[in-house]
């Protein structure tokens, strides 16, 4: 049949060499996967086994922690001393701990007011609290706009600082270490840090602080995230599902055995004390939260997590926004891991339960093998399997592990059990974005720095729907969409579910057309929110 075609096709001078040239790839083929092929693809895939087992056997055990908290009722009020705090009538307001609220923020034009006025919103006394406002804007209308907010609540008595810098130096570290080099935060005993989107409740600060006054070991409460947009498009529910497993698992897991997790940079609460014993603010990765939560640890602080004090805030909705922040909160802790491991090792004030805890626990299997197994075994081993059936995998390696994995994660969020597909197909895709970005981290390549704040949309998204009535769909660049390497790894993926129909026996063709049709999806940029230029 094949000979039959190539003659009807092609022009009777070409079908010598173009079966020439085919057999000829055919016997390279054969000659380099016996020896060179099989034996790579076998230790891959040994490789990619350990590592699913290490990461079932790490979610397993969170999950065992998570049950027995839930059991014995350990909320942190009961591990932990808490009383609210009780007037004093003869100190008055000065029986309250002086507070620092730092709201750092760039160019943050759509969300600038939500957090300005949410700090301004604290209930505390009035002479007890400082808010600080960091504007490293480069935008000169957004600055104005900043500027005349904090204006509006200073001459309503609340006591508010608009601090602005020449220049945006070590980015978000810079300007939160900055900011506590002003004269007036001397006097204050705690400093509480929200992003631009973040919107707290009027009483968070009374719900976290006591932890801290009562507690003279503990240097951070940090309270979760709820999100408000989560409900935006499919892009921000399969977010949600992440973010809900690491805030309800991880977090708590973290605070409960060994009260050590990573600061979420934003919702939490430091001690000044132990923020300046660890060594303050450092730009030295983009992920300055997490070494600061590390160094602090280090010197024998604990955190608590509050997952029942919740934070509104945004996810970001646009591809573009989310494959930044992406790429930061891979290569940040990767990057990380590389400077850090000798200190954590040979650290004197943590016991060795706690080294091995960050170091093998928090850093190799999260940070670091959940995004590699991801993206190479599901998404370049199983489909070379089907090219190289010699090589064969274990049904509880391919099958077993994931779902036990998938059906964990679930867990936090369950009113989307019924998007999980869904769930796997992107976070595969995405794996591919965290892989590389952990990798430029761990070998500390040329983006290993790169800093871009994740965009937020504010209002601005439920304006445009109001209005599209009216004006016509914007026009997109298709090159500003297009993202090669997702397109090749769904061709690859596309080329091994044809041949797996043709010539497998595994039936995983079903498996490779769904996850082919995701990385297609997004690489031609097709998910997310669309918003005009």
């Amino acid at each position: 049949m094949e000979r039959l075609t190539s003659t009807a096709l092609l022009p009777e001078s070409f079908q010598g060499t173009r079966d020439d040239i085919t057999e000829q790839m055919g016997v390279v083929w054969q000659q380099i996967k016996a020896p060179v092929i099989v034996p790579l693809l076998r230790l891959a895939v040994f490789v990619c086994l350990v590592m699913s087992v290490m990461l079932v056997v790490e979610r397993v055990y969170m999950a065992a922690v998570i049950a027995l908290v839930k059991f014995l009722g350990r909320r942190p009020e009961k591990r932990y001393k808490w009383e609210p705090i009780r007037d004093d009538l003869e100190l008055g307001s000065a029986a309250y701990p002086m507070v620092l609220v730092q709201i750092p923020m760039y160019n943050e034009k759509e969300v600038y007011h939500l957090s300005v006025g949410a700090a301004c919103g604290l209930s505390w006394p009035a002479d007890r609290i400082i808010i600080q406002v960091l504007d490293d804007s480069t935008d000169p209308g957004t600055k104005d706009l900043v500027e005349m907010e904090c204006n509006r609540w200073a001459s309503k008595g609340v006591h508010i600082k608009y601090e602005r810098r020449d220049n945006r130096s070590g980015y978000k570290a810079g300007a939160l270490r900055d900011g506590m080099k002003r004269g007036y935060v001397e006097h204050c005993d705690y400093v509480v840090i929200f992003d631009a989107d973040f919107q707290p409740e009027p009483d968070f600060l009374w719900r976290t602080v006591p932890f801290l006054i009562h507690n003279p070991d503990l240097a951070l409460v940090q309270a979760r995230w709820k999100f408000v947009n989560s409900d935006e498009c499919l892009m921000t529910r399969i977010q949600e599902m992440s973010l809900d497993y690491h805030f309800a698992v991880e977090q708590e897991v973290g605070s409960f055995t060994h009260a050590f997790f990573g600061f979420n940079g934003t919702a939490g609460v430091w001690r000044i004390s132990a923020l300046n014993e660890a060594g303050g603010w450092k730009d030295r990765t983009t992920v300055e939260d997490m070494d600061l939560a590390v160094r602090a640890s280090l010197k024998g602080w604990k955190f608590v997590f509050l997952g029942d004090l919740k934070v509104k805030n945004e996810l970001p909705s646009t591809l573009k926004a989310y494959r930044y922040q992406q790429h930061r909160w891979s290569c940040g802790p990767a990057n990380l891991l590389r400077k850090m491991l000798m200190e954590i090792a040979s650290n004197k004030k943590v016991n060795l339960w706690k080294k091995v805890h960050v170091i093998y626990s928090f850093f190799f299997v999260r940070k670091v093998v959940a995004h590699i197994v991801t993206f190479v075994f599901y998404c370049i081993v199983i489909p070379a399997t089907v090219l190289v059936p010699e090589v064969e995998i274990p049904k509880w390696g391919a099958v077993y592990i994931p779902s036990v994995i998938t059906l964990l994660n679930a867990v936090g969020t369950p009113r989307s059990l019924h998007l999980l597909v869904f769930w796997i197909l992107f976070e595969n895709v995405m794996s591919l974005h965290r892989t590389k970005a952990t990798f430029i981290g761990l070998l500390e390549g040329g983006r290993a720095n790169e800093w871009v704040v994740t965009e937020k949309l504010g209002d601005t998204m439920k304006v445009k729907m109001a209005t599209k009535a009216v004006k016509k769909p914007p026009r997109t660049r298709i090159g500003d969409r297009l993202h090669l390497l997702e397109l090749g790894t769904g061709a690859f993926l596309f080329f091994c579910g044809c041949y797996d129909v043709a010539f497998g026996k595994n039936h995983y063709f079903i498996y490779l057309f769904l996850q082919a049709i995701a990385f297609f999806v997004v690489g031609f940029g097709h998910v997310g929110t669309f918003v005009p230029s």
